[in-house]
């Protein structure tokens, strides 16, 4: 997933990983950032890591939620 081990950690603050995730739109069928922190928690604090554009933090986070969902739509479409 874009470079990275799913055990990267997105979201620092409840400690979701890119694998937690990827479970979360494949299994979960939430193919929107709503619903994929309803079920993972990922972006409801800070927010920092829902995507690039919300990311206000000093340091900035290396990957987003919105990417890996933007990622797994993209296989998805493209076989």
């Amino acid at each position: 997933m874009l470079n990275f081990d799913n055990s990267y950690e997105v979201c620092n603050c409840k400690k979701v990983t890119i694998q937690e995730i990827i479970d979360s739109i494949k299994n979960e069928e939430k193919k929107t950032l709503g619903k994929i922190q309803e079920v993972t928690d990922a972006g409801t604090e800070c927010r920092h890591c829902i995507m690039s554009e919300c990311d206000f933090g000093k340091i900035k986070k290396k990957i987003y939620c919105k990417d890996i969902l933007d990622q797994i739509k993209s296989e998805t479409i493209n076989g």
